[in-house]
C-alpha cells in the first residue's frame, strides 16, 4: 500500500472513522494534541532534545543516523503498542475490520514519514497530515476568525444553564458546553468537581473542533453566556465579541429555586474547599460578607452561607449584562420558569426562539 497525504479537513472527517496516532514526543503530546489522538512517540523528550541539536548544529544526515538508532531498537514494541491502542490484531483484520490509521508529527516531517513506513511495510493502509500539527494549529486559530450564529443561554447563578443546554443536545440541538471543555464551571467554586484543566492550546483545539462540526451542520449553536475567562483558559477575543453580540434567552427563576439548587449542587464538598473559594473572592465580595459566610459553614447552615453568595453572583452577573446591553444593545429575551427542571426551561426557551423567527 502506499502512504497518502491528506489535507487538514480530510484528517479530521477520517479521525471520525480510524485511530488517530500523534508520533510527537511525550511532553509534546502533553502540552496539547489533537482531541481523539492516541500518544505513540517515535522519540522520548530527551531523544527528540538529542536528534533535534544534532540537526541544528552538525547536519540532517547526523540527525537521520541518530533517529535511526532509537527507532531501529524499538519497531516491534511501536507496532505492538499501536496494535494495542487501535485494537487491531489479525483476528479483527479477518473479521472484517479495516486496518486503516491516521498519523502525523509536528511539521508532517521525517517522524511520521519513519512511522508510516513502518506501519505500511506491516500492512497497514496509513493516511498522514498534510503539514502535520503545525498545520492543524493554523487551522484551529482561523476557525475564530469565522461567522457563527450563537443563540446565547444566560441566567443568574442556580439556574440550571448547562442542564438545559445539554437537553437541548439530547434534542438534536447544536450545542457548545464551554464549562465542559474547560473542565472548569467558571466561578470561584469553578473547579471543585472537574479534573485539571487543559492548557489554552488544547482548549482552542477542542473548541475549533466543536465551532467547525456546528458550521458543518449549518446550524445555529447554542453556548452559555460565559465570561471570556473561565479558569486559566480563555475563549479567544474575536469569537469571545461575537458571542457577546448574539442574543440572550435568560432563564429567570425565583431565588429561592437557584439557591436551593446550589446548595445541592455545592453543599456536599468539604469546607475547607468551599471556604477556600470563599476567601478567593473576598475583595469583591467584602470582608464583612466573607467573614458571615465562613461562619455559616462553619456552623453548618449551607443554606445561609449560599444565599450570601448567589445574591453577590446575581449582582455581579446583572452588572455586567446591562453594561454589555448599554454598549452593543443586545437582544434579551427574558424565560420565565418556576424552577430549574431541565426540559421545562429547554423547551419553554425553544418555544420563544421559535416565535422570534417567526416574528
Amino acid at each position: 500500500m502506499a502512504v497518502e497525504k491528506i489535507s487538514i479537513e480530510g484528517f479530521i472527517e477520517f479521525s471520525k472513522k480510524y485511530p488517530v496516532l500523534d508520533v510527537r514526543s511525550p511532553g509534546e503530546f502533553a502540552h496539547a494534541h489533537i482531541p481523539g489522538a492516541h500518544s505513540l512517540p517515535l522519540f522520548t523528550d530527551d531523544e527528540r532534545r538529542i536528534v533535534g541539536t544534532a540537526y541544528k548544529q552538525e547536519s540532517r544526515e547526523k540527525a537521520i543516523k541518530i533517529g535511526l538508532q532509537y527507532f531501529g531498537a524499538r519497531m516491534v514494541q511501536i507496532v505492538e503498542a499501536i496494535e494495542h491502542v487501535t485494537g487491531f490484531s489479525k483476528k479483527s483484520i479477518e473479521g472484517g475490520m479495516e486496518k486503516t490509521v491516521l498519523v502525523h508529527c509536528w511539521r508532517g516531517g521525517m517522524r511520521s514519514e519513519g512511522i508510516a513506513w513502518l506501519l505500511d511495510l506491516y500492512g497497514f493502509k496509513v493516511l498522514t497530515l498534510s503539514g502535520g500539527y503545525k498545520a492543524f494549529r493554523r487551522w484551529v486559530l482561523q476557525q475564530f476568525e469565522e461567522s457563527y450564529s450563537f443563540k446565547v443561554i444566560g441566567g443568574y447563578t442556580g439556574s440550571g444553564k448547562t442542564d438545559v443546554l445539554q437537553y437541548l443536545k439530547a434534542t438534536g440541538e447544536t450545542i457548545i458546553d464551554l464549562e465542559a471543555l474547560a473542565c472548569h464551571k467558571g466561578s470561584a467554586f469553578g473547579n471543585l468537581e472537574e479534573s485539571k484543566q487543559p492548557s489554552q492550546e488544547l482548549f482552542e483545539n477542542m473548541l475549533a473542533l466543536a465551532l467547525y462540526e456546528g458550521r458543518c451542520k449549518q446550524q445555529t449553536i447554542w453556548i452559555e453566556d460565559e465570561s471570556q475567562r473561565i479558569g486559566d483558559v480563555n475563549i479567544p477575543t474575536k469569537l469571545y465579541r461575537s458571542k457577546q453580540s448574539m442574543p440572550v434567552y435568560f432563564i429567570d427563576v425565583p431565588f429561592e429555586w437557584r439557591l436551593k439548587f446550589i446548595t445541592s449542587q455545592y453543599g456536599k464538598f468539604e469546607k475547607e474547599h468551599l471556604i477556600n473559594a470563599i476567601v478567593r473572592i473576598n475583595k469583591r465580595l467584602g470582608s464583612l460578607e466573607t467573614k458571615t459566610a465562613i461562619n455559616y459553614l462553619v456552623e453548618d447552615d449551607v443554606e445561609k452561607c449560599f444565599a450570601i453568595l448567589v445574591r453577590y453572583y446575581d449582582k455581579y452577573y446583572e452588572k455586567g449584562l446591562l453594561e454589555l446591553c448599554e454598549n452593543t444593545k443586545r437582544q434579551i429575551s427574558k424565560v420565565y420558569s418556576s424552577d430549574v427542571t431541565a426540559e421545562t426551561n429547554a423547551r419553554l426557551i425553544l418555544k420563544i426562539s421559535e416565535n422570534i423567527l417567526e416574528q
